[in-house]
């Protein structure tokens, strides 16, 4: 083993914290939280000590591989590979039109960097239309987002007096530096509250002051009450709203409607509660807020966007230390690409397609339906809603190409698999770039060599790029000689040929990579797409970079190269927040029409969804200890919950005829599976739960395929979907529980 302790980070959350590793046959043999890290300054969960399970996992694949007509796979050279790839995206693009390719993914947690790249062949067939995870999250919010105020916020919760989590259990799914540590301190100070708006007594919950526990699906009562009592009791901060905010008096005048006590009552939190709660909101000197997929997978989702972000804009609390920021960002995470998809006519919102309506856009005779589809570093077919229908859609295609660390469902659904190297044999970073004042940056440099056989991302893309001809190697030569001469000549060179040839400026990334990439030290030459970035930072965020101690795009992108540990790229001061407003005049458009019709319908919106043959609300996802995202597929880093259980409450257990431990079968409108039970006081009558990271089968070292758990979605349905974003509602499954007579069916095959 080596002595020394190698920078990286964790990849299984947005949080990405940095962390340290010792290695020993190719093995992550130890780690431990990095103090070297700007975010997370030492801090891990316990998930991150199980990162050797993803490197070093039975499943990995070492070979490009080829479906044969009987649906069994053969293994091909990578030349091979590359040639009938290419040239079967230049057969869709030219017969049908590059549009009717369509990609999805864009790397997992921590896994952006190849994203990049693969832009760059989408860029050279035309394709246009793509969709990834954040598609069954964050769009809603996002589309809220976009209309408020032009960008994407963050709470400061390290120094906020109130912090608000609505859907959200960040001691379980983190998703800010150093949650739990902050929650601790949180917890300890009289000074400061927890509020926590959430069905489920999650561990977050019962830390907090005030414990909403709402009835599943009933969050817009909930926040809508909340929102109305600051207008109503006379909270709201006059001053800001007069300097910072337009549409004021049509949301004041919304929210003088609202009926306090019934919409207490239809929400099952007691109003006294309910108002104390907002009182602590509207008097608190800082107040930060987090929505996360408790509500946004959930009915209302995006009505309840903007109700939860009327909390902390009622009362002020932006652009002040402990509140809400807008934030730099090194790399968008959205696109810009809008309107509506082809077949379905489904919203396009931050340039991804509805990830409900994929199946739809496929599973038809339309002209204009995806022939061909690329996925990268991503599992739809069973990370999807409906997975059934994900994959009789994908059979269908007439191409699919799939890269990817591991033999996934998808991959066995693809014509062709890639095999990618890890995100530990490859420069690697994450885009998930949200702190503010000071925001940071990552770059990993590789820990191993690829494993023979597999190759990083951004070669393979420069591979298919090249594949396709539709760069002159005279393009590129001059670009290569003056990278040789130094960056300043390369970037003048490099500027002069974007301006001059619409081909170099379409395919930066993989100009960059064939550039400027071969001069990088230490096996680099992924991170040159990230010059181009840091360039593009400087330009956006002058006085933040330099406040950072960088003096121009270069020097940036050099302390990105020449810092293990990361580095921040941007130290914003808090009146900062008000020129990062994306509105031209810098303030925050309050008013959203389609929102507030939906306010005033809530009246007369049924609050339960649930039928008689589907009584209990079923929710699939949930973040636990001992969970993790598909990345995990070794079972054996689970301690705990083997079985991911599903968790029901003790009163429909004794009503159900439930004990600890039994099978039982939940149905619901789309399927049917078998599961173990656990009976917790953390779940409502009426609530059901079930865990993320289960379903994927394992190959044992006995030789037997291994299928722990249920895979969600067996029982989700593409319908089942929010009205504006498609977002679907995982969280509020209609669902039957049956207690079965025997044991059940082992999971072992």
């Amino acid at each position: 083993m080596t002595a020394e302790w190698q920078s990286t980070a964790c990849i299984l959350c947005e949080c990405n914290c940095g962390i340290v590793v010792q290695v020993e046959d190719r093995r992550l043999a130890r780690i431990r939280g990095d103090k070297n890290h700007p975010a997370s300054q030492g801090y891990t969960c316990n998930k991150a000590l199980r990162l050797d399970h993803y490197q070093n996992n039975r499943a990995r694949l070492r070979t490009p591989l080829r479906r044969r007509a009987d649906g069994t796979f053969e293994e091909i050279d990578w030349d091979t590979a590359i040639i009938e790839i290419a040239e079967g995206f230049k057969h869709i693009r030219d017969t049908y039109g590059g549009d009717k390719v369509f990609y999805y993914g864009g790397g997992g947690q921590g896994n952006h960097l190849g994203g990049a790249y693969s832009g760059a062949f989408l860029k050279a067939l035309g394709a246009r239309y793509r969709s990834n995870a954040l598609a069954q999250e964050k769009t809603g919010e996002a589309w809220v987002d976009a209309q408020l105020y032009g960008g994407h916020t963050r709470g400061e919760f390290e120094h906020a007096e109130v912090s608000v989590f609505v859907g959200k259990n960040p001691w379980m799914s983190q998703s800010f530096p150093r949650a739990r540590v902050v929650l601790n301190e949180i917890a300890k100070d009289p000074a400061r509250s927890l509020i926590v708006i959430d069905p489920v007594l999650t561990d977050t919950a019962k830390m907090s002051d005030f414990h909403l526990r709402v009835r599943p699906g009933t969050d817009a009562w909930c926040l809508a009450a909340l929102a109305a009592v600051l207008v109503q009791e006379n909270l709201c901060n006059e001053a800001f709203l007069a300097a910072h905010v337009h549409g004021v008096d049509i949301v004041r005048d919304a929210l003088r409607d609202v009926p306090i006590g019934e919409y207490a009552q239809r929400c099952g939190v007691d109003e006294g509660l309910l108002r104390a709660a907002a009182r602590r909101i509207g008097t608190a000197a800082s107040v930060s807020v987090f929505e996360d997929l408790g509500i946004q997978q959930a009915p209302n989702s995006t009505l309840c966007s903007y109700l939860n972000k009327l909390l902390w804009i009622l009362t002020g609390n932006f652009a002040k230390q402990g509140g809400q920021h807008l934030h730099s960002t090194f790399a968008p995470l959205f696109g810009t690409v809008s309107g509506r998809t082809p077949v379905t006519g489904a919203p396009i919102i931050s340039g991804l397609i509805p990830s409900n309506v994929v199946p739809e856009e496929i599973l038809t005779d339309h002209p204009d339906r995806f022939r061909a589809m690329i996925v990268e570093s991503s599992n739809p077919a069973h990370s999807l809603a409906n997975s059934s229908a994900c994959r009789e859609a994908f059979q269908a295609l007439e191409l699919m190409v799939v890269v990817d660390v591991a033999m996934t469902e998808t991959a066995r659904l693809a014509h062709y698999v890639l095999p990618a190297a890890s995100q530990f044999e490859k420069p690697e970073a994450t885009f998930f770039n949200f702190e503010f004042p000071h925001n940071g940056f990552h770059l990993r440099r590789a820990l191993f060599e690829p494993l023979p056989g597999t190759l990083p991302e951004p070669e393979i893309w420069a591979r298919l790029v090249r594949a396709l001809g539709v760069i002159d190697d005279a393009d590129l030569g001059p670009l290569r000689e003056a990278a040789q001469r130094g960056r300043q000549a390369y970037a003048e060179a490099f500027f002069t040929a974007a301006a001059a040839n619409p081909t170099v400026a379409r395919l930066v990334p993989y100009v960059l990579y064939e550039t400027l990439g071969p001069t990088l030290p230490d096996g680099l030459a992924g991170a040159a797409a990230l010059w181009g970035l840091a360039q593009k930072t400087m330009l956006t965020y002058p006085d933040a970079v330099r406040r950072a101690g960088h003096a121009d795009g270069d020097a940036l992108f050099d302390a990105i190269l020449n810092s293990p540990s990361g580095v921040t790229f941007t130290a914003h001061n808090y009146e900062d927040d008000f020129a990062l407003i994306g509105h031209s005049d810098r303030k925050i458009a309050l008013e959203i029409p389609e929102m507030l019709n939906d306010l005033g319908d809530l009246a007369g919106a049924p609050a339960q969804l649930t039928t008689p043959e589907l009584p209990i609300v079923l929710s699939v996802g949930e973040r636990r200890a001992y969970t993790a995202n598909d990345i995990f597929r070794d079972p054996t880093w689970r301690k705990r919950d083997a079985d991911g259980a599903l968790r029901v409450s003790v009163e429909d257990a004794q009503a159900l005829g439930l004990a600890d431990g039994c099978r039982a079968r939940v149905t619901t409108a789309a399927g049917s599976a078998e599961a173990t039970i656990e009976i917790t006081e953390t779940m409502l009558p009426g609530h059901a739960a079930l865990p993320n990271g289960f379903g994927l089968d394992y190959t044992d070292t006995d030789g037997h395929t291994v299928v722990p758990g249920v895979a969600p979605n067996m029982l989700t349905s593409t319908r089942w979907r929010d009205a504006y974003a498609g977002t679907p509602w995982h969280k509020h499954v209609p669902a039957r529980i049956e207690a079965l007579a025997a044991a059940g069916v082992s999971s072992r095959s």
